[in-house]
């Protein structure tokens, strides 16, 4: 039986995809850094992933794991639903940004996407 995943998007119901069907082609995580000692356990955690149909369609979606107590940060999941031939880049910025991902892990998403062919 194919993997499935259910991906939230935002303003619009979530998606239920089959992952083979839409493999990740970009992708960034990490966690939150703070300048005072906090357990790991206790940090934001963060994920952005672009996944891509063959027939071009792609979703971009971000996940905000919060640490509450100690970051006083809340959990959020967002992402876009995006026709072929759409500006990728742009929407990992407005996803990202929306979600609360840190600007360097927005960036090294865009850095992971497959490199443009120029001629």
């Amino acid at each position: 039986m194919p993997k499935t995943r259910t991906v939230t998007l935002t303003a619009r119901p979530p998606v239920t995809i089959t992952e083979d069907a839409w493999p990740v082609i970009a992708r960034s995580s990490g966690r939150s850094t703070r300048r005072y000692e906090t357990p790991d356990h206790e940090c934001d955690c963060y994920t952005v992933r672009v996944r891509q149909h063959a027939d071009g369609r792609t979703i971009v979606y971000a996940v905000l794991e919060a640490a509450t107590a100690w970051t006083g940060s809340e959990d959020a999941r967002g992402g876009e639903l995006l026709p072929a031939a759409s500006d990728i880049a742009a929407a990992i910025d407005r996803v990202g940004r929306d979600i609360g991902i840190p600007e360097h892990m927005i960036r090294e998403c865009v850095a992971d996407l497959p490199a443009e062919v120029l001629s």
